[in-house]
């Protein structure tokens, strides 16, 4: 499924542990390290775009990959001119400007991920990852609502339901995440899409891994690699 590994390598310097401002052993979560996570999302898309090119053309519009590649591409550019100073703010305009930069389905629906995981997030300069992890389920019911999907009806929320399941609610293990949302991803390749472009092609979409739910577990992995 591809990982981004020329990030891990690259210093965090954003994932800091407190001792007596937090309980023991918690890490929080600033601002750079979501803009981290969001720049390693552009380069894991921009080298998988073809991929996802490719399971798009079998039951989709085959412009997935190269609408991702865009988007992101734009992202990674607006959170360098602006540089928003919090993690809600770093995943609220990430999820603006995907809005209105993508085409398609995936544009509104990655962009509801991210906004409404921002808003949740509120306003405060650093978070726990037991925090986001609550700040990322309501961006993913965000997006079952928009869409009016549910896991199992061959979309991204297939990889994304099991990795904010992975999380817990007091403590977020994003490796554990990352496996979850990959065995998510690849779980879609048996099953008939009920929602989308692909809906349309029946049971014609049998077979094939859906793209969004492959390009949600890129973007889950990457959050792993650069918390690791």
């Amino acid at each position: 499924m591809g990982r981004a590994g020329a990030d891990r390598r690259a210093p965090l310097g954003s994932l800091t542990r407190h001792g007596t401002d937090s309980p023991q052993g918690v890490h929080v979560l600033d601002a750079d390290f979501f803009r981290r996570w969001l720049t390693a999302a552009a380069v894991c898309v921009d080298r998988e775009a073809g991929r996802l090119t490719e399971l798009d053309s079998a039951i989709g519009d085959a412009d997935h990959g190269s609408n991702l590649q865009r988007g992101f591409a734009a992202v990674t550019a607006v959170l360098e001119k602006e540089a928003p100073q919090t993690p809600g703010a770093v995943l609220t305009l990430a999820g603006r400007q995907l809005i209105s930069t993508v085409g398609g389905a995936s544009g509104p629906l990655y962009g509801t991920l991210l906004r409404r995981t921002g808003k949740a997030l509120g306003e405060d300069a650093e978070v726990t990852p037991g925090r986001f992890a609550e700040a990322l389920r309501a961006g993913v019911a965000a997006v079952a609502q928009l869409g009016g999907a549910k896991a199992g009806d061959k979309t991204m929320l297939d990889a994304l339901e099991p990795a904010v399941a992975a999380l817990g609610d007091t403590t977020a293990s994003f490796a554990a995440a990352s496996e979850a949302a990959e065995r998510g991803a690849l779980a879609t390749v048996p099953m008939q899409a009920r929602k989308g472009r692909a809906s349309y092609l029946g049971e014609r979409s049998i077979g094939h891994q859906d793209p969004g739910a492959t390009s949600s577990a890129l973007l889950i992995t990457t959050l792993a690699e650069v918390s690791s």
